[in-house]
């Protein structure tokens, strides 16, 4: 197994699961000077959703000894995914699935806003809010609004679907992260890393590392983990809001109690999946303990299912891990975009929306013209550059769409 191309750097190598003529030149430096961190062990892996990001690409997996860069990490912490297979079919669903979508837009939050207060489910995560006051000062006061928004969707590219797999299967699926806390939690970490001395001289300060031992590395990762603990308690609740509110127009709906998280679960496991892809593991590669920082990446260990989702109105797949060591283990977290959201606004129009979404009840305005599937890549073209990282278990295609 090895990955499709290499790419010449000044200190480590780079490994892409895609050709280097498909990744954008702003990219391509990106991921050099990634290369040319100091604390890199043995190379960089590029998976081939990469596309430009803030500091790191997104797309990229990167090992590092007794560091870490908040910036590879990402701003939304924990972003990830949740998917579930249901007890219906297509059969069960209405003709008009208009009034499904306005219960789900009813019962999950979308955009910037939160719950009006708490949910009860929220209330009852007591180990995120007893350890709040701990968290950097960048989000003192802000428990309340922790709490309103812990089970909702956030805006851009996070979605909330129902889809249909090949068996005629309903799943509900959805894309989520760590919300404002997690941005603010991140940037205020970002803020600080840039201000040390030893990050002064590297190719980009946006790269800045914390470093293993330092109060600086041990106040991040307290505050990663706890983010990335809020967001996967968010797709959590989220997926529960969502079946409640599915069994008012579906009373017979059920869907699994637990999460298919092992490396080794059985084919009847995976019905539920939660995973991270903007995340940082401790992890063994290549002979060393390192820290592994995925931005745009899922953990594809060896049995370990995960999520590859499509854009708006495509498909999404199921994929179970191949536990390829020069990936580092790892896979990509979907399409990928082509093109920023202020060029897609610019090059389509809402009629082009609506003929890329037919088939698919979802919002059809400018408002969420920037997620236009044209501005992503081709999903099966990604999922064919790295058929040695996954194996595909399920293809869904979405026929409900709720985004912010």
């Amino acid at each position: 197994m090895s990955p499709v191309a290499t790419l010449d750097a000044a200190a480590h190598p780079i490994w892409l699961w895609t050709r280097p003529e498909e990744v954008e030149s702003a990219a391509l430096d990106q991921l050099r000077n990634v290369a040319s961190l100091p604390y890199i062990h043995h190379h960089v892996a590029v998976m081939p959703d990469v596309h430009l990001g803030y500091g790191a690409t997104v797309g990229s997996v990167i090992a590092l000894r007794d560091a870490v860069s908040p910036a590879a990490v990402g701003v939304d912490i924990g972003c990830g995914m949740a998917a579930a297979r249901t007890n219906l079919t297509a059969a069960d669903l209405p003709d008009d699935l208009g009034p499904l979508r306005a219960a789900l837009e009813a019962a999950v939050p979308v955009g910037m806003t939160g719950h009006r207060e708490p949910t009860a489910r929220a209330r009852r995560q007591d180990d995120l809010w007893s350890t709040y006051d701990a968290l950097h000062p960048r989000v003192a006061g802000r428990l309340a609004k922790a709490m309103n928004q812990l089970g909702t969707l956030g805006s851009g590219n996070h979605f909330l679907e129902v889809c249909l797999d090949t068996d005629d299967a309903v799943w509900i699926m959805l894309h989520s992260g760590s919300r404002n806390v997690g941005k603010e939690l991140a940037e205020g970490h970002i803020r600080v890393a840039k201000q040390l001395e030893h990050n002064a001289g590297l190719a980009d300060r946006d790269l800045a590392v914390f470093l293993a031992g330092t109060p600086e590395m041990s106040a991040y990762r307290h505050d990663l983990y706890w983010a990335q603990t809020y967001a996967r308690r968010n797709r959590d609740l989220m997926l529960a809001a969502a079946v409640e509110a599915l069994r008012g127009p579906l009373p017979g709906l059920r869907v699994p109690t637990a999460a298919a998280d092992g490396p080794h679960a059985g084919d009847r496991d995976f019905a539920l999946v939660n995973c991270h892809h903007n995340y940082v593991a401790e992890e063994h590669h290549f002979g060393a303990d390192v820290l592994v920082t995925r931005k745009g990446a899922i953990s594809a260990r060896e049995g370990e299912y995960g999520i590859i989702p499509g854009s708006m109105g495509t498909r999404s797949y199921l994929v179970r891990g191949r536990g390829n060591p020069d990936s580092f283990h790892s896979a990509s977290h979907g399409a990928g975009r082509t093109m920023s959201r202020n060029r897609a606004r610019r090059t389509f129009t809402v009629d082009d929306l609506a003929a890329q979404t037919r088939g698919v009840e979802c919002r059809k305005d400018a408002g969420v013209l920037d997620e236009i599937p044209a501005a992503y890549k081709d999903i099966d073209t990604v999922l064919a550059h790295q058929s040695d990282l996954v194996e595909i278990v399920a293809q869904l295609h979405a026929v409900l769409c709720v985004k912010g």
